[in-house]
């Protein structure tokens, strides 16, 4: 099967099943880890093979027929606006979440551009700086059949801070190994699984409403605290290919990996 028609099938999945037809694009950071890029552009607007981070996660939406995003901006914001004009969005429908006068990380990114995300389906949510071969149809699969809040990805990969699940694969808490704090819904026995976040998640619309956080916080902190009362579910995706282009020397990496 060809790349094309493998994305037509699988859009076709998608959209038979009246799944996912919304996202949106975490491209507001300041990225100092990207530095120098980022002391004169956005880190959304960083070449792969001569690719936007932006435009290669555009079009691994469209992929799978996801077409309706919305982009949050703030650092060298012009440039990524100027971008998706000159470019026509890469084909897809671009809405702009402008956050030039404050940046509010994820969670407040998120909630500023709530009115932008009504809808009956989930909605995918991913960091502008992930690149992956995750296959969403898999984790919409399967976050349509375990009906939880939200489902994250994570893998087995090594890092300081992971999200931690219990038996059920069910959110139970958080972990930095670096400096052994910890956030846990409730006194775990020591059999709880460690995963590290990917950047991407799949929320149902209801959540925005409960979302109690202002201002500038974290989805971190919005998962903490919802965890309580609600299910929050973690896919693996282990097997596929996944690079955080975080760092100058995650550019080299990345090219390697995603070499089209």
């Amino acid at each position: 099967m060809t790349e094309e028609s493998r994305t037509v099938e699988v859009a076709s999945n998608i959209k038979g099943q009246k799944t996912v037809t919304k996202a949106m694009i975490l491209a507001a950071g300041i990225g100092s880890r990207l530095k120098p890029w980022t002391d004169s552009h956005p880190k959304a607007l960083a070449l792969v093979n001569g690719k936007s981070l932006l435009q290669r996660n555009v079009e691994y939406l469209q992929r799978y027929g996801i077409k309706d995003v919305v982009i949050n901006v703030h650092h060298f914001a012009e440039q990524i606006v100027e971008a998706i004009n000159k470019n026509n969005g890469w084909g897809s429908n671009i809405t702009i979440s402008d956050e030039t006068a404050k940046v509010l990380e994820t969670g407040g990114g998120l909630l500023k551009a709530a009115d932008y995300l009504q809808d009956r389906n989930p909605i995918v949510l991913m960091n502008v700086d992930i690149l992956t071969e995750l296959n969403l149809v898999a984790m919409i699969g399967y976050h349509q059949e375990k009906k939880p809040l939200a489902t994250l990805a994570t893998t087995n990969r090594s890092t300081s801070r992971y999200f931690l699940f219990d038996e059920g694969n069910n959110l139970c808490g958080w972990r930095n190994v670096s400096t052994g704090e910890e956030k846990l819904a409730e006194a775990l026995k020591g059999n709880e699984t460690q995963k590290a976040f990917t950047g991407i998640h799949i929320i149902e619309p209801r959540m925005l409403s409960l979302i109690t956080q202002q201002g500038k916080f974290s989805m971190v902190d919005v998962y903490l605290d919802l965890m309580k009362q609600h299910t929050i579910k973690s896919f693996d995706h282990s097997e596929a290919r996944m690079i955080d282009v975080g760092k100058p020397e995650s550019i080299a990496k990345a090219e390697v990996m995603f070499p089209l």
